[in-house]
């Protein structure tokens, strides 16, 4: 099982509307086919009335393993369903990678 969808079924603990994990390590300077950046954007009723630290420490908890492992970064967007309607649904963008650009 790809690192992409373990991470996946493992966020399917969180109860999610809404959920996309991104293999972003193309962007970054890894040899091809690498899982090692990942965006996450889920929704989830249970974020309702949780500050975004606490958000993330779920994920984190989720994840510990992957995270102690081969995943070097994890950009995470987690929002309540009233907050991702208020964004219009959209994804956000993720910044261009700052180190070990490729020539």
């Amino acid at each position: 099982m790809s690192i992409q969808s373990t991470i996946e079924d493992k966020l399917q603990a969180l109860e999610p509307t809404f959920l996309t994990v991104e293999n972003e390590s193309h962007k970054h300077n890894v040899p091809p086919n690498s899982e090692t950046h990942f965006k996450v954007t889920l929704v989830s009723p249970r974020f309702e009335g949780m500050m975004p630290v606490k958000r993330h420490q779920q994920i984190y908890a989720l994840l510990a393993d992957e995270l102690a492992g081969p995943v070097h970064a994890l950009a995470l967007h987690p929002y309540t369903p009233a907050e991702w309607q208020a964004r219009g649904e959209a994804r956000p963008d993720s910044p261009d990678c700052r180190g070990g650009g490729r020539s």
